[in-house]
């Protein structure tokens, strides 16, 4: 499964599921309310039918549990509403008028009953709720992989596509690159301008080339223990012909972490090619390494909106495209890599963040 699927997957998973939870949440709580009332309602009349038996000297054996007690009060200075029942933290108590003008009857009751009752009803709906959780969770899931089904479909059909154009690309592309390297031998055509334009428009689209073909590779990623400073080594070797006039320097001896070769390779040959291209007259390019980070800087001007670099066709310079940090961003993505720019008037230093 590709990063953005993934995505979109455990967006679609979440949202369903968090609205369904908190609706069989809600729905809990508010039948908790209810029958915690219903039940309190209960141990109320129950009072009630506790005292009917003792003004009416009823029969009273299935009450001498020990659960209920009474005795007879004089009226207090205020007035006792007939509804009155008191909630305390052991018992349940209700007054009730007597017979005789002073006297009320006060009913107690323990509230073992009500709270070993409320806490069976706590389970009951805790144990339901769980239920009924697995049971949407597995229906999200269901969900979230049927509407994924055909976006799927129509990026194993576009990944086709793309492999085939790549592929059908790969022969012409290389034919030019040989026939230019023909042309550049001979003395007339060494210094023409148009032909050194093409070579660049060439070399772009190799350059694009290599960055898709590896792209494509990104869902069977094999990850394995990777030198960097190795490949950077490499990179460096290349580009010091390209730019003989820039000062190269590596401080990095041993950094390893466990990556896909190709895809490394290739993220840090476009940010490292992107360093020499736009960098000072007589510049350097320094690599360098802390802890779990691997940092490339350069002299050169200020990055503008270095927030944006990595969107797609985003390029302040004319002669970029801008896909190539785009693909270096899904490939970092896709390796667990963060990418971190700080650009300043004197240089600019890209820092890979390697989190696994």
């Amino acid at each position: 499964m590709h990063h953005h699927e993934k995505t979109a997957f455990l967006k679609f998973f979440i949202t369903y599921f968090v609205s369904v939870a908190l609706l069989i949440l809600a729905a809990g709580f508010f039948y908790y309310i209810q029958m915690k009332n219903h039940i309190l309602k209960a141990e109320e009349f129950s009072l009630i039918e506790y005292a009917r038996h003792v003004k009416l000297h009823l029969n009273m054996n299935e009450y001498r549990n020990g659960i209920y007690t009474y005795k007879f009060v004089t009226r207090p200075k205020k007035h006792i509403d007939i509804r009155n029942f008191t909630i305390a933290d052991r018992y349940f108590m209700k007054y009730m008028p007597t017979k005789k003008p002073y006297y009320y009857l006060q009913i107690l009751k323990k509230k073992d009953a009500f709270n070993k009752n409320l806490f069976e009803l706590k389970i009951k709906i805790w144990t339901l709720q769980f239920l009924l959780l697995l049971v949407f969770a597995f229906i999200s899931y269901k969900l979230a992989n049927n509407a994924l089904k055909p976006l799927q479909e129509s990026i194993s059909t576009l990944d086709k596509f793309a492999k085939d154009l790549i592929h059908d690309l790969n022969t012409p592309v290389t034919s030019i690159k040989l026939n230019m390297k023909l042309l550049e031998k001979k003395e007339e055509c060494a210094d023409n301008a148009a032909l050194q334009r093409v070579k660049k428009s060439v070399e772009t689209i190799s350059e694009l080339h290599e960055n898709l073909t590896i792209l494509l590779q990104e869902e069977t990623f094999q990850l394995e223990q990777v030198n960097l400073c190795k490949i950077t080594q490499e990179i460096l070797q290349t580009q010091q012909q390209i730019y003989p006039n820039i000062r190269f320097t590596q401080e990095c001896s041993n950094f390893t972490a466990k990556l896909n070769a190709h895809a490394i390779k290739q993220i840090l040959q476009n940010i490292i090619s992107n360093a020499c291209k736009y960098n000072t007259q007589n510049g350097y390019v320094k690599i360098y390494t802390t802890k779990n980070s691997l940092s490339i800087q350069n002299s050169g001007p200020k990055i503008l909106n270095p927030e944006k670099i990595f969107e797609r066709s985003y390029s302040s310079d004319k002669r970029s495209s801008g896909i190539g940090l785009d693909i270096v961003n899904r490939l970092a993505r896709a390796m667990n890599i963060e990418i971190k720019v700080e650009s300043d008037d004197e240089s600019n230093t890209f820092i890979l963040k390697f989190l696994s």
